[in-house]
């Protein structure tokens, strides 16, 4: 930490937990030639043992005096720095079968997220560190109040395997949650059996508008009861009632030409 102050817009708060550290770096276990991406190296928690590891590595920066400091750590023949957000940044330019790896900034993870998922065929794996209560959203299964629309589009395009619980004394400052790691791998294609990727997405995100109405009231316009009866879904049911394959069935049923 020294030298730097932590800056809350970039929803900065340092890895300090050798212990942890480890363990993530583990959960990763890169070969020399593998091609790996950070996302937020900060200070570099992760980036000096990754380096260790790897003949070079990318990360992806937006703080221009923490890019400063990799920059004069490290030579450009073992890190490439991507200056810039994350949000807006395009994976797929760095080449495929990426591992991407970080201490997400949890201000921004959620949409993040979003932004990752639609590079799924370009990634291995995906280790990173998040708030836990982001973790439980993500591995929720149907019924529970922490399934919800980040469950049911993670859940479509991966596994998700849940790694490490992190103690909020691991990081400098000390965020006011707990963390959690939680390792995202992309399912193979023949997986992913929704014909429009764009209306299987647009139907969860109706159906998740507002989780207390039924979903004959968040797909009103897109599925009516003769819809429902088709597939044998009862239109009373709240979104968090049904489980993936079903807004898959969903969708797909919108995307047939006969229920246009």
């Amino acid at each position: 930490m020294k030298g730097h102050i932590a800056r809350k817009r970039f929803g900065q708060n340092f890895l300090v937990a050798p212990g942890i550290i480890g363990a993530i770096v583990s959960a990763l276990n890169p070969a020399r030639t593998d091609t790996v991406v950070e996302i937020g190296p900060g200070l570099g928690a992760l980036t000096e043992p990754l380096l260790e590891r790897l003949d070079h590595l990318h990360v992806v920066e937006i703080d221009r005096d923490l890019i400063a400091r990799l920059q004069q750590r490290h030579a450009p023949q073992h890190l490439s720095i991507h200056a810039g957000d994350a949000l807006a940044f395009d994976f797929a330019s760095i080449g495929s079968d990426l591992r991407l790896i970080g201490n997400l900034p949890y201000n921004i993870s959620t949409p993040l997220l979003f932004h990752l998922a639609s590079y799924g065929q370009q990634v291995r794996d995906m280790p990173f560190m998040l708030q836990q209560e982001v973790v439980e959203r993500m591995v929720a299964e149907p019924g529970c109040a922490d399934y919800g629309r980040l469950s049911v589009m993670l859940q479509y395009r991966f596994w998700l395997e849940w790694l490490i619980d992190v103690p909020p004394d691991s990081f400098d400052p000390p965020p006011k949650v707990d963390s959690a790691v939680v390792r995202l791998i992309p399912k193979a294609p023949d997986l992913l059996t929704a014909r429009d990727a764009g209306r299987f997405a647009h139907i969860v995100q109706s159906a998740f508008a507002q989780r207390r109405k039924m979903l004959r009231n968040n797909l009103k316009g897109i599925l009516d009861d003769a819809g429902f009866a088709a597939l044998g879904i009862a239109p009373t049911l709240r979104p968090e009632d049904l489980p993936l394959e079903d807004y898959v069935r969903i969708a797909n049923y919108c995307s047939a030409p006969a229920s246009r």
